[in-house]
């Protein structure tokens, strides 16, 4: 593969998500990977490896690494443990959900 055939991560994305059956699985999956997101900039910003942090929450490095991959859902237990051994305390935001594209909002 030479560098004429490669693409962005972003282009890969919008090639994907534009078929409506991955977009519905995608966003499925948001709340998943906003908390992996999340828990990933916590951790780099306290400067700790996922090592580090296993230590503390006394687990193993491959559970953090599947805690911070998206792929699956954390419990808000293992949510304050993290936030702890990362020495972050945790927000949580509700947000109300975008409109659907085409509604109006009544005036």
């Amino acid at each position: 593969m030479n560098r004429a055939d490669t693409i962005s991560l972003d282009e890969l994305a919008a090639r994907h998500l534009a078929d409506p059956e991955v977009k519905a699985a995608y966003d499925e999956m948001a709340n998943e990977f906003a908390v992996a997101k999340a828990l990933i900039a916590a951790r780099s910003a306290s400067r700790l490896s996922q090592k580090d942090v296993a230590e503390r929450m006394k687990t193993s490095q491959s559970a953090i690494a599947r805690m911070e991959s998206g792929r699956q859902s954390v419990s808000t237990g293992s949510i304050q443990k993290y936030a702890t051994a990362v020495g972050r305390p945790i927000t949580i935001e509700i947000k109300p959900l975008p409109a659907p594209r085409g509604s109006q909002s009544a005036a």
